[in-house]
């Protein structure tokens, strides 16, 4: 899932100063799992924004609403009857969610409230990593479901660097060596052999190189 955190209050407040009629939207799909722009931290954030307001004096008026997703135009769709009623927008969804709202409704300045950080899994409760850089390329079939360009801090693709110590990175103590966990991956499965395979240097055309990526499925495409 793509995970975000809540920007600083601060930089929030800032953004949305200049207005008094906000609309506050959030999203029911990755930001509610990770607990940064669901129904509830919509509700905390509108509680804060109303005090913070009130006591300097200029009251806000904030509507509260969550979209299924902000990411599809048919659910962003639905803010139209309340877009009159409001003199920008406040994001809780992920960058696409923010942007698409942004395309939709091009009359109305859109803020995002949170900072998109990363595709990750849930590691245990309160706590999400990376997992998947979006490379466009995928080798987990080759690598035994371990990535190594979201999981390597260097990225590398035929073993670990000779910095790696006791299985955690050189780069930070707390952090996996990937390889390592590719290895021992690799020994659960009787497949140690697959160690020793070269992987090629990787085609990053199928990554930002090449600039905005699009999938067009041709049979769902109108």
């Amino acid at each position: 899932m793509i995970t975000a955190e809540r920007k600083p209050m601060e930089e929030i407040i800032g953004s949305v100063s200049p207005y008094r009629r906000i609309l506050l939207v959030g999203c029911n799909e990755c930001v509610t799992v990770c607990a940064a722009g669901g129904r509830k931290e919509v509700g905390l954030l509108a509680s804060a924004l109303k005090m913070h307001f009130a006591k300097e004096g200029n009251p806000v008026e904030i509507e509260e609403v969550t979209l299924e997703r902000q990411c599809d135009p048919e659910y962003v769709e639905e803010l139209l009857p309340r877009m009159d009623q409001a003199d920008a927008v406040l994001s809780m969804a992920c960058g696409c969610g923010a942007q698409e709202v942004a395309r939709r409704y091009k009359e109305k300045p859109v803020f995002p409230a949170v900072n998109t950080r990363f595709m990750g899994a849930s590691e245990r409760q309160g706590v999400w990593a990376e997992r998947c850089a979006g490379c466009g390329n995928c080798v987990l079939g080759i690598t035994a479901g371990v990535c190594p360009i979201a999981r390597c801090s260097k990225q590398l693709l035929n073993g670990p660097c000779g910095g790696s110590t006791s299985g955690k990175c050189e780069v930070d103590p707390d952090i996996d060596c990937a390889w390592q966990l590719i290895w021992d991956r690799l020994k659960a499965l009787g497949m140690q052999e697959r160690y020793e395979d070269n992987i090629p240097a990787k085609d990053w055309r199928t990554g930002r190189g090449g600039g905005p990526r699009r999938i067009v499925r041709e049979d769902l495409a109108s």
